[in-house]
């Protein structure tokens, strides 16, 4: 749906074909007929964009964790089972690894139906687990934390373990372009810590307007980033004391010269700001996965959440701040980046196909 999925892909196939294996990125969306993929994603998109509610709705009614019967995204991945079983056999492939919860429904129907000969290994990139990355006839998850992949075994009976998240390599050096950045910032804010704050690839967040005036009347220097929204970044642009950016292509360099990271979704930009030794600071998180997200990275130490416009303040002044509060949070962020999660795929699948 959104690009965080995209971007775990891209770097699993840089690993996979940097040890000399091949790779291949498949959007389930596009596996879809009639043009059921399209309208999914347009929907999703107006919802958290335009009417958060309906989303809200949704999720509960489809995703939210717990106990009790709900309807199943499984109907829907189906109708892309005969393209991904061609697709699988025409290119040779060894192991599907579902990064998108649609996809796990999927290969969790074909695998539990033996049309899909070979191993599906889910990796799960959301720190919370919500219903639809769950089918038990899939292989084995792996995910963010032991205490997601205890809830994956004790749902759905499958193998579940962890593994670190999938960030390319630039997040964890000082990037290069780490001093053009801060070049600009001391430029258009001398003295103010840089916050950047994240609205997704869609531009989407609630009363972001607000919260870059409250950054810029305390101090701060907000960067938006404003995704493939135009119309965010025309409105933000505006704001005095605001530095709106469309499509950013050199994130590394940005988390790296920016002072903290305000977060609305627990999604991949908060991952590569832990990454790049970057403080995070969950604020008015998009309902549904975005606000259980947020809420889980707190609970593990590596984020915080801010309830209210004192508390983001507070917690900025602490973490933008030299000191033993920033550098706690940026340790315990970057412990999280354990073992490499295509090694640990590529054993699994082995020992699956062993197995029989």
């Amino acid at each position: 749906m959104g690009a965080g999925h995209d971007t775990v892909a891209a770097e699993l196939v840089r690993r996979a074909r940097e040890r000399g294996d091949d790779a291949l990125v498949v959007d389930v969306l596009a596996l879809l007929p009639y043009g059921l993929g399209g309208a999914l994603r347009r929907f999703y998109r107006g919802s958290v964009r335009h009417v958060p509610w309906v989303y809200a709705a949704v999720y509960r009614l489809f995703l939210r964790p717990g106990a009790g019967r709900r309807p199943s995204g499984t109907p829907l991945a189906r109708l892309a089972g005969g393209r991904l079983r061609e697709l699988a056999e025409r290119t040779g492939t060894d192991v599907v690894i579902p990064v998108f919860h649609l996809g796990a429904q999927l290969t969790g129907h074909l695998r539990a139906r033996g049309l899909l000969p070979v191993p599906s290994v889910v990796l799960v990139i959301d720190f919370a687990v919500h219903r639809q990355w769950l089918h038990p006839g899939n292989d084995h998850c792996l995910c963010l934390t032991e205490d997601a992949a205890r809830e994956v075994r004790e749902s759905t009976g499958i193998a579940a373990g962890t593994c670190g998240p999938v960030v390319a390599p630039e997040f964890f050096a000082d990037a290069p372009g780490a001093a053009g950045w801060r070049a600009l910032f001391d430029r258009l804010g001398p003295g103010r810590p840089p916050v950047v704050v994240s609205a997704g690839a869609w531009g989407v967040g609630t009363h972001l307007d607000g919260t870059v005036r409250l950054l810029a009347d305390h101090g701060f220097l907000p960067v938006v980033l404003c995704g493939g929204n135009h119309r965010l970044r025309h409105t933000l642009a505006g704001t005095p004391g605001v530095v709106a950016l469309g499509w950013v292509t050199d994130m590394p360099g940005l988390l790296h010269a920016a002072g903290a990271l305000i977060d609305n979704a627990a999604g991949q930009t908060a991952v590569q700001a832990l990454a790049a030794g970057l403080p995070v600071v969950g604020y008015r998180p998009i309902p549904g996965h975005g606000a259980d997200g947020v809420r889980r990275m707190a609970g593990l130490g590596v984020s915080e959440v801010a309830g209210d416009d004192t508390a983001l303040l507070g917690a900025l002044g602490r973490l933008t701040a030299r000191g033993p509060a920033r550098r706690e949070r940026i340790a315990a962020g970057r412990a999280l980046f354990t073992d490499d999660a295509l090694t640990r795929v590529t054993d699994l699948a082995d020992a699956a196909r062993a197995r029989g």
